[in-house]
């Protein structure tokens, strides 16, 4: 198995996919334990929910599941969010706090490195590939990291999670046109919710890449999946109609980042 697929577009535009993967291989299928081997944590059918919105993006997608390494931790294991419960590099536990691997096989620093240099270095490889290209292509490059999330999830934060959680790293990821944009489409679709970096403000992959002064703009989007599934439990059944009245608005958002992309000014404002 390939660790990343990457599909071409001649756009601006990079949507990355880190957690719609779920492949593992044997020997951590073998580790985990039942609930592990449910891979509840999936963002599900995110590929399928944002498949053909906008012409020519170039899509980035880690094949692999977060179970084996979480394509969008800090590779140095550095937490995103020190002092809230969150996941790391190599989750030990699921989004529950619920250990997802049998007793005495969770990974060691040996193991978490292998995994690094198999999967989360290929991934990011790829995906600083693909920035440098379109940016060489059009002075300016739009990386759209692609989330979603169950709504409720006691272990991480209270209450019902925003439909639209819109992380841009306080506003340094992205130039502040582009946040503004983003929140104001979300704010404004009937019937959604929406916050601006709440309780997402955005992995290390939109911390990383996000440089606006250098022509990379970034926003981490993280939907509730209530928005689009079924339900949030086994199977995690796509719903053709909550997903066909959210991807329009998906659509607004990724055209309206490729039009402020293109303002001559964009690629140098913060």
């Amino acid at each position: 198995m390939d660790p990343v697929t990457v599909t071409r577009g001649e756009s601006c535009l990079v949507l990355a996919m880190p957690h719609t993967g779920t492949w593992l291989p044997e020997e951590v299928q073998g580790a985990l334990n039942d609930r592990g081997r449910a891979l509840a944590d999936t963002d599900w059918h995110v590929d399928r929910l944002y498949a053909d919105l906008v012409p020519d993006a170039t899509i980035v997608r880690a094949n692999f599941h977060r179970y084996a390494i979480d394509a969008n931790r800090d590779p140095e294991g550095r937490s995103l969010y020190p002092g809230q419960n969150t996941t790391g590099l190599c989750p030990v536990t699921d989004f529950d706090g619920a250990a997802i691997y049998r007793d005495g096989r969770e990974p060691d620093a040996a193991e978490i490195e292998r995994r690094r240099r198999a999967f989360h270095a290929p991934y990011h490889a790829a995906l600083a590939r693909e920035l440098e290209r379109v940016r060489d292509a059009h002075g300016v490059a739009v990386l759209y990291d692609c989330h979603s999330i169950r709504s409720r999830i006691p272990f991480l934060f209270e209450g019902v999670l925003p439909d639209f959680n819109i992380g841009t790293n306080g506003g340094l990821a992205c130039a502040a046109k582009m946040e503004t944009a983003v929140a104001e489409i979300c704010a404004s679709a009937n019937g959604y919710t929406s916050v601006v970096n709440g309780r997402f403000k955005g992995g290390w992959t939109t911390r990383h890449y996000g440089r606006p002064e250098d022509g990379v703009h970034a926003v981490q989007m993280e939907l509730a999946q209530s928005a689009y599934l079924a339900s949030e439990a086994l199977p995690f059944a796509y719903d053709e109609a909550r997903a066909g009245r959210i991807r329009p608005h998906l659509k607004t958002i990724l055209d309206t980042l490729i039009a402020l992309a293109k303002a001559p000014a964009t690629a140098r404002e913060a």
